[in-house]
């Protein structure tokens, strides 16, 4: 099943675009692409580097609570790298992956260094999933059935998660940490980086604080978005559908983001009166707004690739210098 799950959550995203296609054709799509300008691309740049430095110091708050060295430029930087792999390669996780490993063998500790990578975005995804429920709370009428009770189900699995997790850690937490079993002891390890990670008073309130600073930079870019494909709406109308989108992007059944985003945009826009067609080309000009704001990650992918490659290729053998020795004539007196 492993082996097969990422073929399946493709097939999953093309489904869904497949579907969309059928019901509004292509002419959505299209009309997504045309949209951007050099105005969107420009916003896209701006707001893109400051969701990243806002994430990557999250991931530093976290690694080093961890006892990992990070420093803030060198995560953004991997950063980078990560949100273009995760853009252009088709399980939308493998830029995360490969930060997560290789920071873990920088640090001499990958397993910490992936448990670090994990903490940080569930950070993020918490936030963005409670952001959902509130908004299911407070506006039900823009989310229809069943896309409500998804997010409900969603904030309740992380309410009994994290309860479950604060007691297993109070009660079992320091007996099984010297277990003889390899999965209590693991699972000891990981909730004690849990509790260092994520709910010491020396991180959360800062952790908390980036995630919801990240959120409102997704959000910004979802509105020039927006307005880029025409939609006139008030931002606060727009921004109870766009947080949706940014839960459904979460979902694993996409390709570098596309898929349940298109299809959660058609779904809201429909039932807010903005017309099915109208959010499926809100959400291809932010998918491609987002790969815009992710290039800087292909020049730090260039250049640790040359810097790897130059490390990696064998100094060039050094020729022996030749002295030519001028011949000294008879009666010279120089």
């Amino acid at each position: 099943m492993k082996r097969f799950w990422p073929w399946l959550r493709i097939l999953g995203a093309l489904g869904i675009l497949a579907v969309l296609v059928r019901e509004l054709g292509t002419e959505a799509f299209l009309a997504g692409l045309r949209e951007v300008d050099a105005g969107g691309i420009a916003a896209a740049l701006g707001i893109g580097f400051a969701t990243t430095v806002f994430s990557a110091w999250r991931w530093c708050l976290v690694a080093r609570r961890l006892s990992l060295e990070l420093s803030v430029w060198g995560a953004v930087g991997e950063y980078y790298r990560a949100l273009f792999l995760n853009g252009v390669l088709p399980a939308g996780v493998l830029g995360d992956v490969n930060r997560a490993v290789q920071h873990g063998r920088e640090s001499g500790d990958v397993p910490r260094g992936v448990r670090a990578v994990v903490l940080e975005r569930t950070a993020g995804q918490i936030v963005v999933i409670g952001a959902s429920v509130a908004v299911v709370l407070s506006t039900p009428s823009v989310v229809p059935p069943p896309l409500d009770g998804v997010v409900m189900a969603a904030g309740i699995a992380v309410v009994v998660l994290a309860l479950a997790a604060v007691v297993t850690g109070m009660t079992a937490g320091k007996r099984w940490i010297h277990s003889g079993s390899k999965w209590r002891r693991g699972f000891a390890v990981s909730l004690a980086d849990v509790r260092l990670g994520l709910l010491t008073k020396e991180t959360w309130p800062g952790v908390s604080l980036l995630s919801l600073a990240t959120l409102a930079g997704h959000l910004a870019l979802f509105v020039v978005a927006a307005r880029a494909a025409g939609v006139t709406a008030p931002v606060g109308d727009l921004l109870p559908l766009m947080i949706l989108a940014l839960l459904a992007m979460g979902l694993p059944l996409n390709i570098g983001g596309w898929g349940p985003r298109e299809g959660v945009c058609a779904l809201l826009f429909g039932t807010a009166g903005l017309g099915s067609a109208q959010g499926v080309t809100v959400a291809v000009v932010y998918g491609v707004l987002a790969l815009v704001a992710s290039l800087p990650g292909a020049g730090v992918l260039l250049a640790r690739s040359v810097k790897t490659h130059r490390i990696d290729t064998p100094a060039a053998p050094r020729l022996a210098a030749r002295v030519v020795r001028t011949p000294v004539q008879i009666g010279d007196t120089r």
